[in-house]
């Protein structure tokens, strides 16, 4: 692949991820990526193995099932809106395409019995019963700083993400950068979106901005409200310690899930350690509105 596509199409996912509920033309995200709108469209597909439309609509739908699930207190129009949908009938069949259920459906189905497709994966599904007796850390609430990062996209939430992390880790020895600040950005929610199919972004914290870009680009996580649980476990444990979380802590904490990715910072590195132990903060974003 073409690494200087490859850096630009970076920036068009970017700029996406930063805002989905923006009104995403093709001319404006062209412009992004500095192609002709045409060019850009065949790129894109080239590089994301998805065209443009296909991705706008799916990562809004998994942003709007997020927030259906998370947000009660909004109403399916503000979710629509907030989902970058100005009426809610196109909203409904939309999201009812993706997910076989429609919007008030979907808000009203048992997540803790529904068929999570991570429970497919062996591993996963031993960390999700060991997970039951944990008890959940209490969160500290934190406004936190943009963070300027060297990054690699990665699709699958699986043991294929240690290839990203290799490559990450030669990069920093070829350019003599510290390889200690390592955080993972999470796009997906693996509740309900299967485990090859979530998107990941695994990131290195850089004090200066990267001169040639390619395989690796750079990137800013957004900083603002957060709150930030401290984890721990092996391989497996964490998806579900995360999916709690999310199920559990955020709808009775009084805060509402922000468009921004969560993430993690990585203490310990289970794609790289040996005994596959993690222990890290995982960054939840967060708002009062």
């Amino acid at each position: 692949m073409n690494a200087r596509h490859l850096s630009r199409i970076n920036d068009v996912l970017f700029y996406i991820h930063s805002d989905i509920s923006k009104d995403l033309t093709g001319k404006e995200l062209a412009a992004i990526g500095a192609y002709s709108e045409q060019h850009f469209h065949r790129v894109f597909k080239e590089v994301v193995g998805e065209s443009l439309h296909q991705y706008i609509r799916r990562t809004r739908m998994e942003y709007a099932a997020n927030q259906l699930m998370f947000d009660t207190q909004s109403s399916i129009q503000q979710i629509a809106n907030k989902s970058g949908f100005s009426s809610v009938s196109s909203f409904s069949r939309a999201f009812k395409d993706v997910f076989k259920f429609s919007p008030g459906e979907w808000r009203k189905h048992d997540l803790q019995v529904s068929n999570k497709p991570y429970l497919a994966d062996p591993d996963v599904a031993a960390g999700y019963a060991r997970a039951v007796d944990r008890v959940m850390p209490t969160p500290k609430i934190v406004d936190t700083p943009p963070r300027r990062v060297a990054y690699i996209r990665h699709i699958g939430y699986n043991r294929s993400i240690q290839g990203a992390w290799q490559v990450l880790r030669a990069w920093a020895n070829a350019e003599g950068r510290a390889f200690s600040n390592q955080f993972g950005l999470h796009h997906s929610n693996p509740a309900w979106v299967e485990l090859d199919q979530c998107r990941y972004v695994a990131c290195l914290e850089i004090d200066t901005p990267i001169k040639l870009r390619g395989t690796v680009n750079q990137m800013t996580i957004p900083g603002g409200l957060h709150a930030v649980f401290r984890l721990s476990g092996i391989y497996g444990e964490l998806l579900p310690q995360i999916s709690r979380i999310q199920e559990k802590w955020l709808p009775q904490s009084g805060f509402k899930a922000s468009a921004t990715p969560a993430y993690v910072h990585y203490h310990r590195n289970h794609f790289l350690a040996a005994d596959e132990a993690f222990e890290l903060d995982f960054y939840l974003p967060i708002s009062f509105y």
